[in-house]
């Protein structure tokens, strides 16, 4: 467990530093619209290929397919539970006709990061290629969100302490790679496959309901933009075989 616990302590450093340059961006020169839109294309298209080269295939490997199904049915739930937050906060304020400060917002966040830091965190109990693989996705997921955070909360509050939250949002990355290695370590194969079907279930979210969905809220829809999800499937892909 002691291996796995440092190489998830390297792993969720890049996660962190993506969610600091993301709140400086915020504040300094945030991209435009068709950029921020191409790069989640992009990411959209490397968090999919993690999901199908890295964690479905440990799925299949470990059997018990009704704990897969509890797991990812589980999985399934909490995120669209934290959605329904997220969208009851913003509905909220939106009524109120005042920037109020989002905690509620900030708390389904906090919950969402946790869950990116135990995936993670499976990803260093799978091995060193897995775990990279994985928080390479979740690192250019987190720094746009950290991005949109920011810019979101200076609508309330000044910049810096905009930045500052935003930033430490991502600390809850590794309280979740934490509870995913140390939670994993000893477990039943069963409990293994429920938490992989789970993490599946989380990157398939974050692709459809968050990075697609805000994609195409910044940009209309090209070619380019939509060939960028495949460039960043396939580069991912062939750089898992590559180091497989």
């Amino acid at each position: 467990m002691g291996s796995h616990l440092a190489r998830a302590g390297v792993l969720v450093l890049f996660p962190i530093a993506a969610a600091i340059i993301g709140s400086i961006m915020a504040a300094v020169r945030p991209p435009g619209a068709k950029v921020t839109s191409g790069v989640q294309h992009f990411a959209a298209g490397v968090v999919f290929a993690a999901a199908a080269a890295e964690v479905l295939p440990d799925v299949s490997a470990g059997g018990h397919l009704p704990a897969a199904v509890i797991g990812f049915s589980i999985g399934v739930a909490v995120l669209l539970g934290l959605q329904a937050m997220e969208r009851r906060t913003e509905a909220k304020t939106k009524q109120s006709g005042t920037a109020d400060f989002p905690a509620g917002m900030l708390a389904a966040i906090a919950v969402d990061l946790v869950i990116d830091g135990i995936l993670v965190g499976i990803g260093a109990t799978l091995g060193s290629n897995q775990g990279m693989i994985l928080t390479v996705a979740l690192t250019l997921e987190i720094g746009f969100l950290s991005l949109a955070v920011t810019a979101e909360l200076s609508e309330s509050s000044d910049t810096v302490k905009a930045g500052i939250v935003s930033s430490s949002l991502a600390l809850a990355v590794p309280v979740g790679a934490v509870i995913a290695v140390v939670g994993l370590a000893h477990a039943p194969q069963w409990l293994f496959v429920a938490v992989l079907a789970a993490g599946v279930a989380a990157l398939m979210f974050l692709v459809a309901e968050e990075l697609i969905t805000e994609a195409h809220e910044e940009a209309p829809d090209t070619p380019v933009l939509s060939g960028l999800f495949f460039a960043g499937f396939i580069i991912l892909y062939v750089l898992d075989r590559l180091g497989g």
